[in-house]
């Protein structure tokens, strides 16, 4: 199995997975060039992509998503609130295909479930094989149902979007800090640190993603999990995304 983070934050999110020879990418939040660039920065051809999967519709998980899937003619599973909310879906919609349940590609198993955060009908995904692979990002809680997914993960890609104090004391505009801080909002560090204590098997990797650029940072976010992991005596190999990806394991 191969995770790469090609993006990830509130500029942009995409994530390609290649298990027992399916490849497939989890959102496409940054341009089709720079996906493209990316990919082949990997060694990945975009045209040997299985399929686009996708979280749910806010523009930084499907910016490049309409040239992209024109482009190599891939194409794009998404719950079906998330397939309705997508701004000029019509235009690609023969590329599109709900999803409701567990489905395959390949010999690859995909698990959607459901995740609290203000979109249509967001998701998150466990991606199952000879090892497995769960991202959960923009959410506000974690949920029994995101919990289960992330149980049992060798790579855990998992949303530490902020500091809760400097989100608190920050510039934001109030309604705009309310939202994040809500149940449909995204989720602190010290909420992402204090899930991974409950998991009972240790993942292999851990990515910390969508960082906050105004209200955290990759050493904030990994010395604020590490302490927490720490007081239930837990090490976990976690490593901070960047904005511009190159996150990456290989098992």
């Amino acid at each position: 199995m191969q995770v790469t983070v090609l993006a990830s934050g509130s500029k942009g999110n995409s994530v390609y997975i290649e298990l027992d020879g399916v490849r497939l990418l989890i959102d496409a939040g940054i341009s089709a060039a720079r996906i493209t660039k990316a990919l082949r920065a990997n060694e990945i051809d975009p045209q040997t992509i299985d399929a686009i999967l996708l979280t749910h519709e806010h523009i930084d998980h499907v910016r490049g998503l309409k040239t992209l899937s024109k482009q190599y003619h891939l194409p794009i599973l998404a719950t079906r609130g998330t397939l309705a909310g997508i701004d000029g879906g019509a235009a690609f919609a023969e590329d599109m295909h709900c999803i409701s349940g567990d489905f395959c590609v390949g010999d690859v198993t995909i698990h959607p479930f459901p995740i609290s955060h203000d979109a249509a009908d967001p998701c998150g995904f466990r991606v199952e094989g000879s090892c497995c692979c769960t991202l959960a990002t923009d959410l506000g809680v974690v949920t029994d149902s995101v919990q289960e997914a992330m149980e049992g993960a060798d790579v855990l890609v998992f949303e530490a979007n902020h500091d809760t104090d400097l989100l608190r004391k920050g510039k934001y505009p109030w309604p705009l800090k309310r939202r994040i801080l809500s149940n449909r909002g995204h989720l602190a560090n010290a909420e992402a640190g204090w899930a991974l204590t409950r998991m009972k098997k240790i993942p292999h990797k851990v990515f910390l993603a969508h960082l906050s650029e105004e209200n955290n940072g990759p050493d904030l976010a990994f010395n604020t999990i590490k302490d927490i992991l720490t007081t239930r005596g837990m090490t976990i190999d976690i490593e901070s995304c960047l904005p511009e990806g190159g996150a990456k394991v290989k098992l």
